[in-house]
């Protein structure tokens, strides 16, 4: 896990102001293993920052994102943020739905995609969502245990 310190010097080395909201909610991302979504990051900011909208907390999330200092995901119950691993170039991942442990898939399965040439790709994700050992065996569902 990144420290606050470390957070912030990711923040400042890419040209962005440093302010106590930028300080806060990377002390709430240090101490965070897992994924939060912006409602929450905002009833969290709101407690210390009265009069912050949610508009300006979603907009320091998507400039702490395409800075590399987050990780967005899109779930079923829509987006959350994470800290962006730490020591791990272009990676994708495969996440626990009921605890959210996250694992890093060390390969990128764009290099296996046949892409026809008339496309040019810009962008890409790639998740994979099911249930860990442990919640697979705490839920019993046959479907989590890969068992349809």
């Amino acid at each position: 896990m990144h420290t606050v310190d470390e957070i912030v010097e990711i923040m400042a080395s890419q040209g962005l102001r440093i302010t106590d909201q930028r300080k806060t909610l990377a002390r709430l991302f240090a101490d965070t293993a897992g994924y939060l979504t912006p409602k929450a990051i905002y009833e969290y900011m709101g407690k210390s920052y009265s009069g912050l909208s949610f508009d300006t907390v979603y907009r320091n999330l998507r400039v702490m994102e395409e800075l590399g200092v987050l990780e967005q995901v899109m779930f079923e119950d829509g987006v959350k943020f994470k800290l962006h691993c730490k020591g791990h170039d272009h990676h994708h991942h495969m996440i626990c739905l009921q605890c959210g442990h996250t694992l890093p898939v060390t390969f990128c399965p764009m290099n296996e995609l046949d892409v026809p040439e008339k496309f040019q790709v810009v962008k890409h994700k790639f998740e994979v969502f099911g249930y860990c050992e442990q919640c697979g065996a705490q839920t019993g569902d046959e479907a989590s245990k890969g068992k349809l």
